[in-house]
């Protein structure tokens, strides 16, 4: 199973890269929303992890973005922010 990371934070992005590779998934890192939007709409990826707040497009952008052009796989969404009521 190949998947898109689009991770801005270099320390999250070489744990995540590194526990999936563990778990034998073939794993392209992008570390921008330009870069990721671009890459994902090649359709060679099964499923896409994108981390929320990232430079150029956020990563509810590029899922907007990929759902418009008709790209259907799983899209997971991260952040290491947190919101208090």
């Amino acid at each position: 199973m190949r998947l898109l990371l689009c991770e801005d934070e270099k320390r999250m992005a070489q744990a995540l890269c590194e526990l999936l590779k563990q778990e034998r998934y073939e794993v392209d890192h992008f570390s921008n929303g330009l870069d990721g939007l671009s890459a994902l709409e090649s359709g060679i990826y099964d499923i896409a992890i994108l981390d929320v707040m990232l430079p150029g497009l956020s990563g509810y952008e590029i899922a907007k973005r990929a759902r418009k052009k008709g790209v259907t796989l799983p899209i997971l969404m991260l952040t290491a922010k947190s919101e208090h009521s």
